[in-house]
């Protein structure tokens, strides 16, 4: 045993030995490199817990939460009606049809017949191509019944983030059973699923259509008021019995369609919404770029969208344990419990339905779910009450004998919001100096509305830890804000530098634990540096889910994350002048988003910056476009409107007299974050 031991203490000199000649040799390295500050003690700076990803949540719960708009509190049906209309009309203008073009929004339904699949067992599908907006084609199912002797009820069948599309089981199952019963059953393919799953039609490129000036919601919206438009104008098909339903993302088109449109009467609603209380303690549940579409819960909520309903039919159907989203009792108290009272008004209590599936309970649109949908369509359409399905298991269809074939050169979204780009003209700058002065004026503050800059100060700067390393201090920070966020940094200063050494601010796309040499070769010429993160980067990023959850949550409703990180950036550089006597404070950053927030922030307001040095940086917005980048490594850069009006070149104009360098990325493509859905 005690021979044991010796070796075992032998052993282990060896290693520390050959640890310490490592050591020695990364040392001489990094001196060898002309480093004469330890990159190795930096680093070691930015190990301390500063804030909790747990506490970026809370905060950002708490901003969202005290933005939420109260119920509208009423006394008549009347004043509901009268009130409901203004909103709709308002959402429509101001929101849905921000930036589209005013004749595609006008366009009548344009589909075209490809084919048509007979059966014997009382209905046949028909193919469809159709026309969301030019040069963008959609595909669609229309299970129609054989026998048609007068007008009959129609239902739009919105699919949801199925890979497979209007092929998927549930979906043949419902068209064919609401074809059986008289009903007429479009099903649409959603764009970036089925036959339209093509890699430009992934919905995290939506926010380039943001990006060009036109809501991405838009887009979302007029491919699934296309097939409404199509089942209106059927011989077949009686205008005032039109129905919508969907599951999940489905859903979500459910309830927008049957809010913003009066043509639908009846809407069945499947996991497809919750209120903004439960989106802030579950952002999971709307995480996609057009649920949190730019302003679209900014004056009302998925609750005031369905009591737009009344006292149309509504059917909310939930699952009580939903592996996906929006849980029956999680959900029901915000957006059922707190919106019957509405159709109360009405005198038609039972025109608001609620039902909470347990059998699977899971995220479906099984048979339980199905059977409830039959029942109030089937009812509420005035025919015989449908009570249980049909079986119809031996007649569903492979995706090859129901797939529709688009053209080759079919946009895509990217395609398009590189199309809408093209027709972009931005203003010139003025060459005539008083000229210029005004539209620097009214440009800074267009700028400002863009990215709904409201200008926030430091209340707190938290002292939460400190260090020391070979030749420098250094000091670790949270930032308090008076809107109620927060940011994080990291201040360092070499012992031997002078207070009136230049100040200098650091931010990294990567977050600041990345910016170790920069801030190394900073303190090595005696400057005092500040490695910060802002809000959505870094250690200041919520960290229950992706900081672009949050991202879309704060842009749905009306704040840009843009805007709140520029902000934040400003004043932290007033808090950092203030402290140590710098006049003006230096902003160094490495990639295009930590590049863009500080060239807006250097726009907005030039006097508090004197230089700006950009690595890995864009040469303009429209990189955005080309390379594509997706939504979810840039959340701040895809806001609304900002390259419709600016591109980095009018931004340095406006930043004047700060001096301004870049060198550009060489970063690859292949690194950027895309949600993906699979089989």
């Amino acid at each position: 045993m005690k021979q044991q031991r010796q070796m075992q203490r032998k052993k282990l000199g060896c290693v520390v030995s050959a640890l310490l000649l490592l050591s020695a040799s990364s040392m001489m390295d990094g001196f060898a490199r002309g480093q004469t500050t330890s990159l190795l003690s930096v680093e070691k700076a930015f190990d301390q817990v500063v804030q909790s990803p747990a506490g970026n949540d809370l905060q950002m719960e708490q901003f969202l939460l005290a933005r939420i708009p109260p119920l509208p509190r009423l006394s008549t049906a009347k004043q509901w009606s009268d009130d409901e209309k203004q909103l709709r009309q308002r959402i429509l203008r101001d929101v849905v049809y921000h930036g589209w073009p005013q004749e595609w929004v006008d366009s009548a339904p344009h589909f075209e017949l490809v084919g048509t699949i007979e059966t014997d067992k009382g209905y046949r599908i028909r193919k469809l191509r159709y026309q969301i907006v030019p040069g963008f084609l959609g595909t669609a199912l229309l299970y129609e019944p054989e026998n048609i002797h007068e007008r009959m009820p129609a239902v739009l069948n919105l699919t949801g983030h199925e890979p497979a599309g209007i092929a998927v089981e549930y979906e043949q199952k419902r068209c064919i059973n609401l074809a059986k019963h008289g009903i007429v059953a479009l099903n649409t393919e959603w764009v970036g699923f089925g036959g339209l799953s093509q890699a430009g039609n992934a919905h995290d490129y939506g926010a380039q259509l943001n990006l060009v000036g036109s809501n991405v919601v838009g887009f979302f919206y007029l491919a699934m008021r296309r097939g409404l438009d199509y089942l209106a104008t059927l011989p077949e098909v009686d205008p005032q019995r039109i129905g919508v339903t969907g599951l999940s993302g489905g859903g979500w088109q459910t309830v927008i369609l049957s809010a913003l449109d009066e043509r639908v009467a009846v809407s069945v609603e499947v996991a497809g919404v919750g209120s903004r209380e439960s989106n802030l303690t579950r952002p999971l549940d709307t995480d996609e770029v057009e649920e949190g579409a730019p302003d679209l819960i900014r004056e009302q909520d998925y609750p005031e969208l369905i009591a737009m309903r009344a006292p149309r039919p509504t059917l909310l159907i939930h699952n009580a344990v939903d592996s996906c989203c929006f849980r029956a009792p999680l959900v029901k108290p915000y957006i059922y419990d707190n919106v019957v009272s509405f159709f109360d008004l009405f005198g038609a209590p039972g025109a608001l339905a609620w039902y909470e599936n347990f059998n699977p309970g899971t995220h479906n649109y099984q048979l339980d779910n199905r059977e409830q949908a039959y029942r109030f369509f089937t009812r509420h359409f005035q025919l015989p009450v449908a009570q249980e399905e049909t079986f119809s298991d031996n007649e569903l269809r492979t995706k090859e004998e129901l797939a529709i074939a688009v053209p080759s050169d079919n946009l895509t979204i990217i395609d398009l919001a590189r199309k809408l780009a093209s027709r972009i003209k931005k203003e010139v700058v003025p060459t005539d100096a008083a000229q210029r002065t005004e539209w620097t004026r009214s440009q800074r503050q267009k700028l400002k509305s863009i990215v709904r800059y409201e200008p926030t100060s430091t209340v707190n700067a938290l002292r939460v830890g400190n260090g020391i390393g070979l030749d420098f201090q250094y000091i670790s920070y949270r930032f308090d804000f008076s809107n109620g966020l927060s940011s994080t940094g990291v201040w360092f200063k070499e012992n031997a530098a002078p207070r009136d050494q230049p100040g200098v601010i650091v931010l990294n796309d990567k977050g600041s634990k990345f910016a170790g040499r920069t801030v190394s070769e900073h303190i090595d010429r005696g400057d005092q540096v500040l490695a910060l993160d802002l809000l959505f980067n870094g250690t200041s990023a919520p960290g229950s889910n992706d900081p672009a959850d949050w991202a879309m949550l704060a842009d749905g409703s009306g704040s840009r994350p843009l805007g709140l990180e520029v902000a934040q950036l400003i004043s932290v550089a007033r808090w950092l002048r203030s402290t140590t006597g710098i006049s003006k404070i230096q902003v160094e950053t490495d990639g295009m988003r930590s590049q863009v927030i500080a060239l807006i922030a250097a726009a907005i307001e030039p006097q508090e910056f004197s230089i700006l040095v950009s690595r890995n940086a864009m040469r303009s917005l429209a990189y955005l476009l080309d390379a594509p980048v997706p939504i979810r490594s840039a959340p701040e850069l895809f806001c609304l409107d900002l390259y419709k009006d600016y591109d980095l070149n009018s931004l340095e104009v406006l930043a004047s007299p700060v001096t301004i360098t870049a060198t550009e990325s060489t970063e690859p493509v292949g690194t950027w974050k895309l949600k993906r859905y699979t089989e």
